[in-house]
């Protein structure tokens, strides 16, 4: 059995606004992303979330989290761990995680300015 490859990570300083706000617009990712906001560094590996999609797509959607910054993975034997970019994501985008890891029953009425 031939070993597979390491994922390949995007740092956040490399990721254009428009990239992290389509990564976190899907639904699928942003429940990825907010169930990793409460979990512990490495603490999650990708078959332990309860998400509507298939192996497949749910790789999918690691490597558009990956390729966006929010997201770094390591292979522990024949898992692969999990840890949200939270320093990293917050020095480049400053509130844009806070604003997407709010309480979903905030919604949208409560997103007015200053």
């Amino acid at each position: 059995m031939g070993h597979r490859a390491e994922p390949e990570h995007t740092h956040p300083d490399d990721v254009p606004v428009q990239a992290a706000l389509a990564a976190l617009a899907d639904p699928v990712r942003l429940r990825l992303v907010r169930e990793l906001a409460r979990a512990g560094d490495w603490e999650r590996t990708c078959g332990t979330f309860d998400v509507p999609v298939g192996k497949a797509a749910l790789s999918h959607h690691f490597a558009v989290l990956r390729a966006a910054g929010l997201l770094e993975q390591r292979d522990q034997g024949p898992r692969r761990a999990n840890r949200l970019r939270r320093a990293e994501f917050d020095a480049r985008f400053p509130g844009l995680l806070a604003l997407v890891l709010r309480d979903e029953t905030a919604g949208a009425g409560s997103l007015s300015g200053d």
